[in-house]
């Protein structure tokens, strides 16, 4: 799949290969959360610990040639698989064994905190998003299983342009579906596609995404000027997938996008949150429930996710484990929890609070130990 040329470019951005289409790579936010600075916005929105995520693909090759896509090099395309298939058993030890090799540096990191750093040798949730389209390797349901087993969780993204994939997959912890325009041109504009009958596609994912037991997800990479209006539409097709979640994110000006998009192309937290309640606006099943201000992005959940006032947003990742391994159906509310903290721009953080709040708050929630970084005015969760 990979020239040599290709893989050594890839090597040169912290990428390890991984047989012959697979890779691994240290996410930031897995570095952020062991130097004791603050986690990604999955663990404020859904508990994951950043530490304890590993970042992979399974193919590294993509139907789509998306515009804001930040890949340092050209990866190989396709509508299908034209490759080897390597075993999913190596793929898991292998992604395994060279996370944990780019993370060694950080066993003698003066700054780093020791306690992460000892956690992170445990993995215990895999973000199936790196690079290329992860859904299309055919062993994707084995090696889904062999993470399930193994108490690693599991959230994976898709392009939305193999419906029957995404029909046919196995149970996924959370499963995301990339929307990137509401209307048939503007996709074909900022994803260029490889298929004629992407629109059909995308549409045909929505419907199996519906249909789904387990938690979903809909993402939003909104660029200014260029993606961000024709709300109405966009909750047409939200509507059709009926996920229960959405993320309004952020497109980030780095990498190779810079190249097609300019700077200005990248909204303001406060553009997200703008467009964020205008959108909600069409969709009455859906409130906003939090942000995470680093990474530019709004979250929202269906209705039925907040019971008796309180959001239940986290997973209950050992019920997850059970319910998943145990081999009966089970649904998207029945490995969900408690959100320890919701609300926008300020609304519900204990930055500058009295301290007599915070013990109050730790008190209530003795499993947590609270870090508010100033800088980001944000609030992230620990596993004490």
């Amino acid at each position: 799949m990979l020239t040599a040329a290709a893989k050594q470019e890839l090597e040169k951005q912290q990428y390890r290969i991984i047989g012959s289409h697979s890779a691994v790579k240290t996410c930031g936010w897995t570095k952020t959360m062991i130097r004791g600075q603050g986690g990604c916005y999955k663990l404020k929105f859904y508990g994951i610990m950043s530490n304890q995520c590993m970042q992979m693909t399974t193919s590294i090759s993509c139907a789509n040639r998306c515009t804001f896509c930040w890949r340092g090099y050209k990866a190989p395309v396709s509508k299908g698989w034209k490759w080897d298939i390597d075993d999913h058993n190596f793929i898991f030890a292998e992604s395994i064994k060279e996370h944990h090799k780019l993370l060694v540096g950080f066993g003698g990191n003066e700054v780093a905190s020791k306690t992460a750093y000892e956690k992170s040798k445990t993995i215990k949730h895999v973000a199936l998003s790196l690079t290329g389209e992860p859904i299309i390797y055919p062993k994707i349901n084995p090696l889904l299983e062999r993470f399930n087993k193994e108490g690693i969780s599991t959230f994976l993204v898709t392009n939305a342009q193999y419906p029957e994939q995404i029909r046919d997959l196995q149970p996924v912890t959370q499963l995301y579906l990339s929307l990137d325009a509401p209307e048939v041109n503007l996709l074909k504009e900022v994803d260029k596609p490889l298929f004629a009958d992407f629109w059909e596609r995308l549409n045909k994912s929505l419907e199996y995404l519906s249909q789904k037991k387990q938690r979903t997800c809909i993402r939003l990479t909104i660029i200014k000027g260029i993606n961000n209006s024709m709300l109405d539409k966009y909750a047409e097709l939200i509507m059709k997938g009926g996920p229960d979640f959405i993320e309004v994110k952020s497109y980030m000006h780095v990498g190779p996008s810079r190249k097609r998009l300019n700077r200005e192309n990248m909204p303001l937290h406060e553009e997200i949150v703008a467009l964020s309640k205008e959108l909600v606006k069409y969709l009455p099943d859906y409130e906003i429930v939090s942000e995470h201000i680093p990474s530019r992005v709004v979250m929202f959940a269906k209705k039925k996710c907040k019971i008796n006032g309180v959001w239940r947003t986290w997973i209950d990742f050992p019920k997850w484990h059970q319910l998943v391994n145990f081999g009966k159906e089970f649904a998207a509310e029945d490995y969900s929890i408690k959100t320890p903290q919701a609300g926008l721009s300020g609304k519900g953080t204990l930055d500058g609070m009295p301290s007599e709040v915070k013990k109050r708050y730790l008190k209530e929630h003795p499993e947590m130990h609270i870090f508010v970084n100033e800088s980001a005015r944000e609030l992230s969760f620990y596993e004490e």
